[in-house]
């Protein structure tokens, strides 16, 4: 009877020893692959501005004038001067003009501007600085002698006006054929005497040539307020 239990004991005491390797037998989850970063999808550049819709016109000869802007940035930078009614920009954008359809007239070529349209609130027209000096005669109390007293003034002032809008032009292609493109990077561009806010806007203004004729339409980028 007492071989029996003691067998049993220890077939109770074994099965545990023996099924602990079990549990730790399974390896953990391999850890989630890292997400690869999408190469093809950049962040913008700095100072990037989206672009507006292209310029399009219909001549009465029969032709599709379009003229459209992409890639386009406007970056505010300190202006080379210091002056704070100076505004300067760093620039860049691609503008691209094509003429298609079967007019009645045959083509020469044509031409496209493209540059940056700045407009400011209000400008400084002009400083005036008034110096001034004074004298003044008087008692002193309680002895009743004549006193004199001198002081110097400084008065300036700053004269404003409506706002206007200078337009930069950067560059200007003429071409043979249908198609033209102009490509900006880099450029600086500024205007002074602005004493409010500035706005800023990019421009491409597409010419089409015949011997007779010629057909202008003109691509507006965003506003952006400086």
């Amino acid at each position: 009877m007492l071989n029996r239990l003691a067998m049993l004991a220890t077939v109770c005491i074994a099965i545990p020893v023996g099924a602990a390797p079990l549990a730790q037998a399974d390896p953990p989850p391999p850890p989630d692959p890292a997400v690869p970063v999408n190469a093809t999808n950049p962040l913008p550049p700095e100072g990037a501005v989206p672009s507006a819709p292209p310029g399009v016109l219909n001549t009465p000869d029969g032709w599709h004038l379009e003229v459209s802007g992409a890639n386009e940035t406007q970056l505010p930078v300190a202006p080379l001067t210091t002056a704070i009614t100076s505004r300067e920009y760093l620039i860049a954008g691609t503008f691209t003009g094509k003429i298609t359809g079967g007019g009645k007239t045959k083509l020469t070529g044509g031409s496209m501007e493209a540059g940056e349209q700045i407009g400011c609130g209000i400008i400084s027209d002009e400083t005036e600085i008034n110096p001034g000096a004074s004298l003044t005669p008087g008692l002193s109390f309680p002895t009743g002698l004549p006193t004199l007293s001198a002081g110097l003034s400084l008065q300036g002032k700053v004269y404003l006006k409506p706002g206007t809008v200078t337009t930069v032009a950067i560059d200007k292609k003429s071409f043979k054929g249908t198609t033209t493109r102009i490509t900006i990077t880099g450029v600086r561009i500024k205007t002074d005497q602005c004493a409010g806010q500035s706005f800023i806007r990019s421009y491409a203004t597409l010419t089409s040539s015949t011997d007779n004729t010629d057909d202008v339409i003109t691509y507006l980028g965003v506003t952006k307020a400086v």
